[in-house]
Order: C-alpha cells, then sequence, then structure tokens
C-alpha cells in the first residue's frame, strides 16, 4: 500500500521564529501519526534553521512509525544518525542560501564520498535514500553506491503543473510527469524502493500517487499549511485518502 512520510520540519521554523519552545515538533510528530502518516520526517540542516538535534533525539525516542533523517552527506551528520539510529536516512544536497532542497543529490559526481558514507550507514543497519532528480544517470549511479531507496524530486512537475492551471493534459506537464514515471521504472528494475517528493500538494498529489511503481510519498509544507486551518490531524488524513483515493483508482483500472 501507499505510504505517506510527513516532513515536520516547518512546525519547527514557525518555533524558531520567536526562538521559543512552541510549537513543538514533537507534538507535531504525534499529531501527524494519529493521523494516519506511515513515517515522520526531520531535516537537521547544519545550520540548524529549524530542527534542532534535541528535537532529533526526543522524536527518535517516541516516534511509533518509522523516522526519516533528512541529511547532508557529511562527517558531522552520519555520526548524528550513527547515534540516533533511525530507520532511514535520505541524503540530500544542502546550500546556506537556499530557502528549500532546490535540486537533487549530484551522486554521479560525487560516487566515491557517497559509497564510503551509504556503506557506514548500512552497516548501523539504516536504509539510506537518495534525493535526486528524475535523471537516468542519477538513478543508474545510485544503484552502484548502493542505495536502498531512490526520492524522485518532483518540484518540476508540480511547478509545470501550478503553471499551466493544475492542467493534468498540458504538455509540459506530461512531460515532467512521464520524466517521475520513467525515473521510478528505472528505480525499480535496478531493485530499489522508488520514493517521490518535493512541492507536492493536495492538487497534484493524485497522478504521482497514481504512478504503479511508487511505494512512499514525501510531504510536509502543504500539510503544514492546511494544518494551519484544520489542524495537523486532519491535514493528514486527508492528504492520505487524496492519496490512496488515486492510487485505488489506477489499480482498479
Amino acid at each position: 500500500m501507499l505510504q505517506l512520510g510527513v516532513n515536520i520540519d516547518h512546525i519547527a521554523t514557525i518555533r524558531q521564529a520567536r526562538r521559543t519552545y512552541e510549537p513543538d515538533p514533537v507534538w507535531a510528530a504525534a499529531e501527524a501519526q494519529l493521523g494516519g502518516a506511515d513515517a515522520i520526517t526531520v531535516h537537521l540542516r547544519e545550520d540548524r534553521r529549524h530542527i534542532q538535534d534535541h528535537d532529533v533525539q526526543r522524536i527518535a525516542a517516541m516516534c511509533h512509525v518509522r523516522l526519516n533523517l533528512e541529511m547532508a552527506a557529511t562527517d558531522e551528520m552520519v555520526a548524528i544518525a550513527l547515534r540516533l539510529r533511525p530507520h532511514m536516512c535520505t541524503l540530500v544536497p544542502e546550500g546556506r542560501t537556499e530557502v528549500t532542497t532546490e535540486g537533487g543529490l549530484d551522486v554521479a559526481g560525487q560516487l566515491p564520498r557517497l559509497k564510503d558514507v551509504v556503506g557506514r550507514l548500512a552497516e548501523a543497519p539504516i536504509a539510506v535514500s537518495a534525493f535526486i532528480d528524475a535523471d537516468p544517470r542519477q538513478v543508474a549511479a545510485a544503484a552502484e553506491a548502493g542505495f536502498n531507496l531512490c526520492e524522485v524530486h518532483t518540484g518540476p512537475y508540480a511547478h509545470a503543473f501550478h503553471a499551466h492551471a493544475n492542467h493534468l493534459g498540458c504538455p509540459a506537464v506530461a512531460a515532467e510527469l512521464e520524466k517521475v514515471a520513467d525515473a521510478g521504472r528505472q528505480i525499480r528494475q535496478a531493485g530499489m524502493l522508488f520514493n517521490a517528493g518535493h512541492a507536492l500538494n493536495y492538487s497534484n498529489v493524485g497522478p504521482i500517487a497514481a504512478l504503479p511503481e511508487v511505494y512512499e510519498l514525501h510531504i510536509g509544507h502543504a500539510i503544514v499549511s492546511r494544518a494551519v486551518f484544520t489542524g495537523l490531524r486532519q491535514a493528514v488524513r486527508e492528504m492520505k485518502e487524496r492519496m490512496l483515493g488515486a492510487a485505488y483508482r489506477m489499480d482498479r483500472k
């Protein structure tokens, strides 16, 4: 069954805006689980702009679903992951000036380094995912590096969807969706699990959720945004319903 990983970074973003103690990401993790989240994702950035070390420690201690730690492939982050032992680590590129992750990890361009990082995490054992663009070269490199999963960057699809008034039949949108689908097929053929995420929301998630090979979607900003009005538990529940509805309709075809 299609899984939902909920990224709760932006709960911490709100807290850090006032440098206070609320809202607490641990409470957010609990609410997301009650809403049906299959995994909780947190990104511990090198500059600690939102999630802090103590957040990850506390969430790891209370999480009853899988914990996915997004992180740069640095020695500091590897040491933290080996100490905390999350269920999965997703390696992402990281820039100090970016608002959010702007593109996929260049696995092909830093293969020796990433092979070493993946090997160290796998010995823990921790499942390791690469956040990559829908690029056959990067998929092949991820398989060579030993990744267990690849999360395909859905930002280009989401931006095309929005730019063309949510019109799935638009050639530009269809082309971006097909790139994601092609990457997913290649990922599965290489023996890895296929995840997807970035800029997915309640309007555009359906076509991605309907891809036959996809295992898990990682969604954060859209869910936290809706939670401002509905509460986090309900926002997670509504996203899960949309995903599973799209996947079910595809299975019935």
